[in-house]
């Protein structure tokens, strides 16, 4: 991984919908949080913009700490996301 990149992870349903379960890709300029990387994810691919459509169905940890949209993204980082589980 290079200075400047970051590491993506999906799980459950969300890693069907991007077609795979980890991705790294370089930092751009002024993406600071978690809610400025959505755009770019986004418009990966239409898989990427189905699971990351409605975020109030998913989870997001960075670092592997649970976070938010706000929670600072910086170079070096592993952002997470998945579907809240539920228990039975």
């Amino acid at each position: 991984m290079s200075q400047t990149s970051i590491t993506l992870r999906y799980f459950a349903w969300m890693r069907e919908h991007t077609g795979a379960d980890a991705e790294t890709i370089d930092l751009p300029d002024g993406v600071t949080s978690v809610g400025d990387l959505l755009p770019l994810l986004r418009d990966r691919s239409a898989g990427h913009a189905l699971a990351l459509s409605n975020m109030r169905t998913v989870r997001v940890a960075v670092n592997r700490a649970y976070g938010d949209l706000d929670t600072p993204v910086s170079a070096g980082d592993e952002v997470a996301f998945f579907p809240p589980v539920t228990g039975g």
